[in-house]
């Protein structure tokens, strides 16, 4: 789950496995695609996920009915999950990319903790917006930042870990709630609404967006 644009191999992936991110991420996510699939009469509903990463997300997707494309700009990333899920539709590929002419467009795009990992995020949001179907859901997920949580991390003397500048390709962008509402309003997307996920509300490991195209 994450996309690198300055380096050969970019984001490295060990494996194909969960990560303990996934462990609080999948379950809220989840519920999210399931009510966009009810709300849509059921089915197999396409999503479209940037940022696959190591393909363990949409190897989930999949073994619940979902029909999943995505990309990633790690190439460890790819190659993992192409050795570890050959059946699924996996690409390298960058959030920059003009992804909408590559793979069409889809009535949900998912896209889990990757934005904070961009130098251009307005050329990121641009993409989701362009790859939604018109009333299509956007589900994007970033860590959590909110004034108690950081004011605990700098208290705690832990912004050397939690900001570490020794992570090649990792976070370089921490965003808020109000941050990336404008993110995802600038890009054209209405209903934008949020929760959080790992731990208290307060002090949340990460928050999910969700977003609609206008139809």
């Amino acid at each position: 789950m994450a996309e690198s644009q300055h380096a050969h191999r970019g984001y490295r992936y060990d494996h194909a496995n969960r990560t303990c991110a996934h462990a609080y991420l999948m379950p809220a996510v989840l519920k999210i695609l399931d009510a966009e699939r009810d709300r849509r009469g059921g089915g197999s509903l396409p999503v479209f996920d940037v940022g696959c990463g190591n393909g363990y997300v949409p190897s989930e997707l999949t073994r619940r009915g979902y029909l999943v494309r995505g990309i990633d700009a790690s190439e460890d990333g790819i190659s993992q999950a192409k050795r570890a899920y050959p059946d699924l539709d996996l690409q390298l590929g960058s959030a920059y990319d003009d992804l909408a002419a590559r793979f069409g467009t889809f009535p949900v795009v998912i896209s889990l903790e990757v934005v904070e990992h961009l130098y251009f995020p307005k050329k990121f949001a641009g993409q989701i917006a362009a790859l939604l179907q018109p009333g299509g859901l956007a589900v994007i997920t970033t860590p959590y930042n909110g004034y108690l949580k950081n004011l605990a991390i700098a208290v705690l003397g832990g912004f050397d870990r939690h900001a570490t500048a020794l992570w090649d390709h990792g976070h370089i962008k921490f965003w808020s709630i109000p941050t990336l509402t404008t993110l995802l309003a600038d890009a054209g997307l209405q209903e934008i609404g949020f929760s959080r996920v790992g731990r208290t509300p307060a002090l949340a490991k990460s928050v999910i967006a969700t977003a609609r195209k206008p139809s």
